[in-house]
């Protein structure tokens, strides 16, 4: 692997949701937590890696940032995320919660042998990814049948 250029980034993903308090009460059950000094009625700070948050923001406050108009995420795609686990029955276990908290199951479940993954759209439609990568296979890279699918 190569050594970032900026090793001190932080990274701050902003998305619209509906309703502040569901949508993290619906991301608690999927064992993220908050930070809640950024966090208020209309913005909930999630917690994603060390230098990564997810900041869960009402339409209304989305959009005093946006330049553009808030697109309606049940109808356009502008980003998918994804986020790993520690092993393949992780993966069926978060995505079972978040389908019994309201979730839609977006794909059936995608394995490659060293990757599995399964999909979902939240409680506002933003498309979500739960994978497992075999730590060996991260360290060499992806096989170039996956490369060029």
């Amino acid at each position: 692997m190569t050594t970032p250029a900026h090793p001190g980034r932080t990274l701050f993903v902003n998305m619209p949701v509906a309703d502040v308090a569901r949508s993290t009460a619906f991301f608690a059950q999927l064992g993220f937590s908050f930070n809640p000094a950024f966090s208020d009625d209309t913005a909930a700070c999630m917690l994603v890696g060390e230098h990564a948050f997810v900041m869960l923001l009402t339409r209304e406050k989305f959009a005093e940032f946006s330049k553009l108009p808030v697109a309606d995420p049940t109808t356009h795609a502008l980003a998918l995320f994804t986020f790993s686990v520690g092993s393949r029955d992780e993966v069926d276990s978060v995505s079972a919660t978040a389908l019994a908290a309201g979730a839609v199951e977006a794909d059936g479940a995608e394995d490659f042998g060293f990757m599995y993954s399964r999909s979902f759209f939240d409680l506002d439609g933003h498309g979500w990814q739960v994978m497992w990568m075999d730590p060996a296979a991260a360290e060499q890279g992806p096989p170039e049948a996956v490369t060029h699918a």
